[in-house]
């Protein structure tokens, strides 16, 4: 019959070094085990528990995957024109993200459940995704706002060349002088304006209307006429929705 002689102080842990691992405590036990063919063996049991290095993977996993991140911002400070810098920057750091995650993964074992790891790095990997997706939606809306420019110019174009004569020219007779407001009824416009303006100077008194917000839609359509501004807010909402997630990850996992 076998048993621990001292119990726990039957074996020492000062000594074992682990490179991943500490040792946080230990049980020993001892019991009978069955075997088929031979019958019932006494047998001694020990448990230990574990707690992984953090220093290590901070280094190996952790850091880079924050920097890759926080270098996927740049493409937002960068001009929406330049579209081999904001591509390149964006596909970089995509690549990247994935080298990290296939490293880890063939370091770690092989199971079937998502690890804490695994929560990280795909998250990361989903806001370096989402930058390339950004500077996708700024270069689309950003064609189609020159292309309406260039619409406008062209119509502007077409309706001057037709005041102007075959040589080129404008003529005194295609111009009707009469259309032309006179300088009497110019002061009187000012003097009336001038009123106006008076009068709009004035504080508002009980019962003025005040201006509608803009719906939802409106703000949308707003931005997208002003594709500019997507990258205003990218710099803002990318950053603060990543610290986010970074205080309710290691506040669960820590």
């Amino acid at each position: 019959m076998l048993y621990w002689k001292n119990g726990n102080d039957s074996l020492r842990t000062d000594e074992i070094a682990l490179s991943q691992f500490f040792i946080e405590e230990f049980h020993v036990s001892h019991g009978l085990a069955l075997y088929s063919s031979t019958g019932w063996y006494n047998r001694l049991y020990i448990n230990f528990i574990l707690r992984r290095h953090i220093f290590f993977f901070m280094l190996q996993t952790y850091f880079p995957t924050m920097l890759m991140v926080v270098l996927s911002w740049v493409s937002f400070w960068i001009d929406r024109r330049a579209v081999p810098a904001r591509v390149s920057l964006g596909i970089t750091t995509v690549l990247t993200m994935s080298t990290i995650i296939t490293g880890v993964s063939t370091s770690m074992p092989q199971v079937s459940y998502v690890k804490a790891v695994d929560v990280y790095l795909w998250t990361s990997f989903l806001f370096v995704f989402l930058t390339v997706i950004e500077y996708a939606a700024v270069n689309y809306f950003t064609t189609k706002e020159e292309m309406k420019k260039l619409k406008q110019l062209k119509i502007s174009e077409y309706d001057a060349s037709q005041a102007m004569a075959f040589d080129g020219c404008f003529h005194d007779q295609d111009i009707e002088l009469s259309s032309f407001p006179r300088l009497s009824d110019l002061n009187a416009d000012t003097c009336v304006s001038s009123r106006n303006s008076t009068t709009a100077d004035l504080p508002p008194v009980l019962g003025t209307r005040l201006r509608r917000r803009r719906s939802i839609r409106q703000s949308v359509n707003h931005i997208i006429n002003n594709s500019y501004k997507i990258d205003s807010y990218s710099r803002i909402c990318f950053p603060l929705a990543y610290f986010l997630f970074n205080l309710i990850y290691w506040s669960i996992y820590s």
